[in-house]
């Protein structure tokens, strides 16, 4: 299993993924937001990227203002750079978007543990998905995308699951554990 917690995998990727390993690491992204659990998440670490795929990285912080703080005095020199704060279901959250090279960037942060987060979760969930589905499936991933599906949306349509993608997913991780728990 890729341990998604340290972006070195990308090291021996796929070209893209040699290219956001090199823009982040050049940049220091992941070092600069160190002290809030940064984990890259999307569709980087899974191959299912496109062309204008962003790098998603989720945070931790504890304080929101020196998360801000950081995040201005690290990147606001940066093309293209926002912050802003929103609420995400009752969640206080923080996004700071730039670009860097030919990459956006998108920081996302919460008062959530960065492995408790959603996207990294999904994440996770997919990677899982694309290890038992093959190759074929994740160039049918990366088609629907081509053809404006966002992410959890295209695995729901392939794998036939109704209602709200974000949540659908979610609990198929939870019916793919019980299924496995209950085979062994």
């Amino acid at each position: 299993m890729i341990n998604f917690e340290n972006i070195e995998y990308l090291k021996t990727g796929t070209q893209s993924q040699q290219q956001a390993y090199q823009t982040l690491n050049d940049h220091q992204v992941i070092d600069k937001l160190q002290p809030f659990d940064p984990i890259l998440t999307g569709t980087f670490p899974i191959n299912i990227n496109i062309e204008n795929s962003d790098l998603d990285i989720v945070c931790y912080w504890e304080n929101k203002q020196q998360f801000m703080d950081t995040l201005n005095s690290s990147f606001s020199k940066a093309q293209c750079f926002q912050i802003r704060e929103t609420l995400i279901k009752g969640q206080e959250t923080v996004v700071c978007n730039f670009r860097i090279n030919h990459f956006e960037i998108e920081v996302f942060g919460q008062n959530i543990p960065s492995e408790s987060q959603n996207a990294y979760r999904h994440m996770l969930i997919e990677h899982q998905i694309l290890q038992s589905e093959g190759e074929d499936f994740r160039l049918k991933i990366i088609e629907l995308k081509k053809n404006g599906y966002k992410t959890e949306p295209a695995f729901a349509k392939l794998l036939g699951l109704d209602g709200n993608p974000y949540h659908i997913l979610l609990a198929y991780q939870v019916k793919s554990y019980t299924n496995d728990v209950q085979r062994s």
